[in-house]
């Protein structure tokens, strides 16, 4: 495996980065989980304007423009001759003090890892999760924004531990006043009576890639979408649910906190939307070769 660090490919032994990093002291710092599938890298463009604008939410000014970014993740790639994967392209606020102070850390760090990577067994995909509601809150816009994707996931990392101690596949995250907000990992959407609904930014979502994606699926579809303040009542009542994410790609969702949801089966659009997703994945991207 080779990892690129500022500008250099080492091999996975000899990735390292200073202790004195600041995106280790104090998680300062952000990043991007990126697909690529059939040799092209899905929604590379979509990846990157989302880095910047995270870097620039936290007064972080990235060293290479968005081409130089966008040409250090296909090198990556290329070093490790893949065609379907993962990258996480990691930017910290680079070496410093023990302060918290982050102009005494001149450069930030550019990281770019490409692999393998399975979030849920294929049982799942064919069946559908099990999920449960956290009792772990997100975090306000008021303290920091959702919408920034910073290297502190210690509020997702709670939440999914949570989780997993229930023996779910996937923990609900509600915000300060109980709305559906996002899960630890993924965005939530359902369908009722042939509508597509999801959590609307302000609730304390992340602007998912792959949800964007949805919403050009279900206008291609001509399924109405919209982005109501959601409650667990409308999961409940729901005739489909389904999360979406990088990492988790589209996967249907049949039951919340032990109760069915629907018939208990991953429903037609669901599985439509699923289908699509693929064929966009396989023939459209940024290509590596």
């Amino acid at each position: 495996m080779k990892i690129y660090i500022d500008g250099t490919f080492y091999e996975k032994e000899d990735a390292k980065i200073s202790v004195f990093d600041h995106g280790l002291l104090y998680g300062d710092g952000v990043f991007e989980g990126i697909r690529f599938y059939n040799g092209r890298v899905f929604r590379l463009t979509e990846h990157i304007d989302r880095l910047f604008d995270s870097a620039r939410a936290i007064c972080m000014a990235i060293p290479l423009d968005r081409e130089a970014v966008s040409q250090a993740v296909i090198d990556t790639i290329k070093q490790n001759e893949l065609r379907d994967g993962y990258v996480r392209l990691v930017v910290t606020r680079g070496v410093g003090d023990l302060g918290l102070n982050p102009l005494l850390c001149p450069k930030p760090t550019i990281i770019v890892i490409a692999s393998k990577i399975t979030l849920y067994p294929a049982e799942m995909y064919a069946n559908g999760l099990n999920v449960v509601t956290c009792a772990t809150r997100r975090i306000p816009h008021g303290a920091l924004s959702p919408m920034v994707k910073s290297l502190n996931y210690l509020n997702n990392v709670l939440a999914k531990i949570e989780a997993q101690q229930a023996g779910a596949g996937e923990g609900l995250m509600l915000n300060e006043q109980g709305f559906v907000a996002e899960c630890t990992g993924d965005n939530i959407f359902v369908v009722k009576n042939g509508r597509i609904m999801t959590p609307p930014i302000s609730s304390g979502a992340l602007s998912g890639v792959t949800r964007g994606v949805v919403f050009e699926m279900a206008a291609e579809f001509g399924i109405p979408i919209s982005e109501p303040d959601m409650t667990r009542y409308d999961i409940f009542t729901a005739d489909e649910c389904f999360l979406t994410g990088t990492a988790a790609e589209v996967i249907p969702v049949v039951k919340l906190d032990s109760r069915v949801l629907g018939d208990g089966k991953p429903g037609p659009i669901t599985r439509k939307l699923i289908q699509r997703f693929h064929e966009l994945t396989d023939s459209t991207g940024a290509a590596i070769y």
